[in-house]
């Protein structure tokens, strides 16, 4: 029964009209700024960071909340319509988002009244969902992927959804979010683009700072006692890695079978370091670094941020910075 409450609620505020008190997408409001909303941290930040304060800018997922299981309010919706732009992950676990988006009528289809619909996974070329020996396979969410829904979105259901993992990736999402908001704003079109540039240039030289630790190291093999949403991390600088389950599963309770794998490869490959993701409660990288002596690190995947980093302001740049030193001291 997950969601169908909140689907019904959806449907109460449409039936009531509530959630048509938006403008024309692309349209400068009073302040002199167009609205961009997005659902995770990762756009959120790019935009910040391209943008600079002339757009008004909304995060939908609070800091501290698992953003696998966000699910919106009415008032997130109604913030969703009123935007000039709204931006998604997209991919498998975004499968509820399209059709809140469907039920509520906003769609790109529908771009004169409502927001640009921008979806990460669009922006770059999206790779299938990967599980390697001695991950526990996910078998979904019942409610999310009944056989219906998998019918008609087989190919969809595959595609890893964590595309900002990688620096690679994140250089042609800023590129291709600079572009839409040029268009929807081109009086600061030169300034955005300006912005733009500046952040890209230190995304490229943390893309070479990846592959030069990757290609300099002892080892090319990292675990994660945990989930692992760095599928496009690993592909794009040839790394290889053992992980309790794939990035978009819903399971945090590994079976007893899964914990002696990773501790046994942590042991035969000689690993130094058990890494776990941020807002997870650790407890397999706890198992397996108690068991082993292998240190454990914090491997980031930036889909959300504690209240204290967000409060800190803990940046997109940073945690790449840090997930560059902590991969360093893993793979040597």
């Amino acid at each position: 029964m997950k969601r169908i409450f909140f689907i019904i609620i959806m449907i109460l505020l449409i039936w009531s009209g509530l959630y048509a008190a938006g403008g024309q997408a692309g349209q400068v409001r009073e302040d002199g700024r167009i609205t961009v909303t997005s659902l995770t941290f990762p756009s959120y930040d790019f935009i910040r960071a391209i943008a600079a304060g002339r757009v008004n800018l909304n995060l939908l997922t609070s800091p501290g909340m698992e953003s696998h299981s966000f699910e919106p309010s009415p008032r997130d919706i109604i913030t969703i319509r009123n935007s000039d732009i709204f931006i998604y992950p997209g991919g498998q676990g975004s499968l509820w988002m399209d059709r809140v988006l469907e039920t509520a009528g906003i769609t790109n289809s529908s771009i004169n009244t409502g927001p640009r619909i921008l979806r990460l996974i669009d922006m770059v070329d999206a790779l299938a969902e990967e599980f390697v020996e001695g991950m526990e396979v996910y078998h979904g969410d019942d409610d999310d992927h009944g056989d219906d829904e998998h019918h008609h979105h087989d190919h969809y259901l595959e595609l890893d959804e964590h595309v900002w993992t990688s620096p690679k990736n994140a250089i042609l999402i800023v590129s291709a979010l600079t572009e839409v908001l040029a268009e929807l704003d081109p009086v600061n079109a030169a300034f955005f683009r300006q912005n733009a540039a500046a952040y890209i240039a230190q995304l490229r030289e943390l893309d070479a700072a990846f592959q030069d630790v990757v290609d300099s190291a002892r080892r090319n093999t990292i675990l994660v006692g945990d989930r692992f949403p760095f599928r496009y991390l690993a592909y794009h600088y040839g790394i290889k890695y053992f992980a309790a389950f794939s990035g978009c599963s819903t399971d945090t309770e590994p079976s007893a079978a899964t914990v002696a794998f990773l501790i046994n490869q942590v042991r035969n490959n000689q690993l130094p370091v058990v890494f776990h993701i941020e807002l997870s409660n650790e407890r397999i990288a706890d198992t397996i670094s108690e068991a082993t002596g292998a240190n454990k690190r914090l491997l980031h995947s930036a889909h959300n941020l504690s209240m204290g980093d967000y409060n800190a302001g803990l940046t997109y740049l940073d945690i790449l910075r840090n997930n560059l030193a902590n991969i360093r001291e893993a793979l040597w």
